[in-house]
């Protein structure tokens, strides 16, 4: 993570955020003094060096070209404290990753599969005990305690204890069952070999007084640190998520004599991705278009060269430059 800035009749400031970066070097390949590095990329990604991906030297002329050109918002200038991002003289990427909130049941799907944790989830379940009813004693007298009842109950909602002073004292001997957690299931009283379990239940008879259960809760995607993989609008049951890609185009591996993939002793291309697209098959690295996302991380990063991205499109607009726009359409010809 790095600032630098130039004070004069403007006072330009160039931030970087590390922690957006997905080491791509589209910054790097757009930028027209030279004054942008890419680090090493895989030692980085494997944690074995610890400095940022992207470092900037003193050739920086502070156009904003970079921070334009940047999907995934990792580079920012500021003029007089004002984003170029947010000014309509600037180019603007029309991407987006957005959760329909009438439409998301909470499932948390989306959450667990996000390669990049950007997206926030909450949800309340409705109280167990509101769903169910039903009756469950136990008569401490035929009870042995052997434990079956505690073992077997799928809702954990039976304990059975002993604070007995000595082994043959089984008057402290104790079992008890939570009502707020029992779904009077009856496996206890099943299994009980001494018929010690009253249970009964009553929810089919009291089926229409009980309310419908509901679910609420809240999730958002992050924007800041979102790549636009759509692995969330994937796997969504109830499509509720929208993800725009920055770019359209595809990524394919062309293999010669010499160059070939060697995927289970290499993976570079995995450890670096982003997306999580990446996986070995059959000794291969093989990328899942439908969570690419075009950024050509694996391509700088494959010490073969076999990895061919080639853009077909990008979703920026109002580039009003030609000179901007000549370097800008430079990213769909390929890399």
């Amino acid at each position: 993570m790095f600032s630098i800035e130039r004070i004069g009749e403007e006072h330009r400031i160039l931030s970087y955020n590390d922690v957006n970066c997905v080491g791509c070097g589209i910054c790097v390949d757009t930028c027209p003094t030279s004054s942008l590095r890419l680090g090493p990329l895989v030692p980085i990604a494997r944690g074995l060096i610890e400095m940022d991906l992207i470092s900037v030297s003193d050739s920086c002329v502070f156009c904003g070209l970079c921070s334009v050109a940047c999907p995934f918002e990792s580079l920012s200038l500021t003029i007089n404290g004002e984003d170029i991002k947010k000014s309509d003289s600037y180019p603007t990427w029309e991407v987006e990753s957005e959760i329909d909130d009438e439409e998301c049941i909470y499932c948390g799907r989306c959450y667990s599969v996000c390669p990049r944790d950007s997206i926030i989830f909450e949800r309340t379940l409705p109280d167990r005990s509101a769903l169910v009813r039903g009756e469950i004693s136990f008569d401490q007298d035929k009870c042995i305690y052997c434990s079956f009842c505690a073992d077997l109950c799928p809702a954990e909602a039976i304990t059975l204890g002993n604070i007995a002073t000595s082994s043959v004292d089984k008057l402290n001997n104790f079992i008890e069952v939570d009502t707020s957690k029992c779904i009077y299931c009856g496996v206890c009283k099943r299994i009980c070999p001494e018929d010690a379990i009253r249970e009964v239940c009553a929810t089919c008879m009291y089926a229409d007084e009980i309310e419908v259960p509901e679910v609420t809760g809240d999730a958002f995607i992050v924007e800041d640190t979102c790549v636009n993989c759509s692995w969330c609008a994937e796997i969504c049951p109830v499509d509720a998520i929208t993800v725009t890609k920055p770019f359209e185009g595809t990524l394919e591996v062309i293999e010669e004599e010499e160059k070939i993939c060697k995927g289970d002793s290499c993976h570079a291309c995995q450890d670096v991705c982003p997306c999580n697209a990446v996986d070995i098959v059959d000794g291969k690295a093989v990328t899942n278009l439908d969570f690419c996302n075009l950024c050509g991380a694996c391509v700088t990063a494959c010490p073969q060269d076999i990895r061919v991205l080639t853009r077909t499109g990008m979703k920026l607009s109002n580039v009003n430059s030609d000179s901007w726009n000549e370097i800008l359409n430079s990213l769909i010809s390929g890399k």
